[in-house]
């Protein structure tokens, strides 16, 4: 087992390294308040973080990354372009691999520039790139932007849009929804019930749970009227399905997208995007025929990410998570900036995972 003191020592070097490109070091308090999670996610977000209750400050959590506060701190204080780094522990509940760490420490790197999005993601993936080329990572990425386009551009009601956005980092709850609106899921005979009745509260027992009776019927209002809607469209269904079905190296992947441009026209300007930002990578010596792009990259990380996602793992390791995560999080700062925002990439990396793999790179 690491030392703990090997760890810190290690997060101590690469956040000197990310001082080194211009990084100013920011701290976070390890309670954060509650409610700025839960306005951003809802309540999934208890199921990974630790919550405990302040007898002053209300609802709290264990700090389960640094971005959110980071951002909170930045929009409140009106800044503009500027890069921060830090090191310290985050938490995150593990029930469904009891075998990761729920507490494990953390180093990242934040670029808060609106000049040019697609220069930023390289300049922020190749700092990654270079601080861990000799551990000989598998590299990844993706863009959920691509994603968002598609869903913008289907050939259907705004209502179900929305709830295919609020999906997108629910890959089997995505695919149900899509199945749904096509007409070929499985029926609900219960729900089917619920939604024919003249009167949904007949026979209903004590009314219980967090739901008021307004909101309750507003909802089946809602399901109603989805009801109503037109199913998706084949050629929709497939499109999307051909988008998350690209996996490949970066190049070959690229020109995929592009010759599906065609069918999904709504994400011309996100594959635009992503040229321009394969261009940077190669700029900087990023040798793209490495790194592996999947459309549904990302899709499992925390929800604030909306572009590019990177990753990069222990190929001969597939039981440990990833060494460094990051990606753009442009909507998250204009959530906290109150509909203002600046474009912001960046990423995080586990510098215990770095030892473990064989020492210090």
């Amino acid at each position: 087992m690491t030392a703990k003191s090997d760890i810190r020592a290690e997060a101590d070097r690469l956040r000197a390294a990310f001082e080194a490109r211009g990084a100013e070091p920011v701290e976070a308090d390890i309670l954060q308040p509650a409610g700025a999670l839960l306005d951003l996610y809802g309540e999934d977000i208890r199921a990974r973080a630790f919550v405990t209750h302040d007898p002053i400050r209300g609802e709290m959590m264990l700090r389960p990354d640094f971005t959110v506060p980071l951002v909170s701190r930045h929009m409140a204080e009106g800044r503009g372009q500027a890069r921060y780094t830090y090191a310290g522990e985050v938490f995150r509940r593990q029930e469904d691999d009891p075998e990761r760490a729920s507490e494990y420490l953390q180093v990242g790197y934040e670029l808060f520039n609106g000049m040019d999005a697609a220069e930023a993601d390289a300049e922020v993936f190749a700092t990654f790139a270079t601080l861990l080329e000799p551990l000989g990572l598998r590299a990844e990425m993706g863009d959920i932007g691509l994603l968002r386009a598609a869903v913008a551009g289907l050939n259907t009601s705004d209502a179900r849009k929305a709830a295919l956005l609020h999906h997108l980092w629910r890959p089997r709850r995505f695919k149900a929804l899509i199945e749904r609106y096509a007409g070929s899921g499985v029926a609900d005979a219960r729900r089917a019930a619920l939604l024919d009745a003249d009167e949904p509260f007949d026979g209903a027992k004590a009314e219980i749970g967090l739901r008021s009776r307004e909101e309750i019927l507003s909802r089946i209002a809602a399901l109603r009227a989805e009801r109503e809607t037109e199913p998706l469209g084949a050629a929709d269904v497939a499109g999307v399905d051909a988008l998350l079905a690209v996996s490949g190296p970066a190049p070959e992947a690229l020109s995929t997208l592009q010759a599906l441009c065609d069918r999904l026209p709504s994400i011309i300007g996100a594959v635009d995007d992503l040229a321009r930002r394969m261009d940077a990578l190669d700029a900087r010596g990023v040798a793209l025929d490495r790194v592996r792009f999947e459309t549904s990259h990302g899709r499992t990380m925390l929800e604030y990410y909306d572009g590019f996602v990177f990753g990069f793992y222990a190929e001969d390791r597939p039981e440990l998570p990833p060494v460094a995560t990051g990606g753009r999080y442009d909507a998250l700062t204009r959530a906290m900036g109150g509909g203002t925002g600046i474009p912001a990439v960046g990423g995080a990396i586990r510098p215990g995972l770095i030892l473990l793999l064989g020492g210090r790179p």
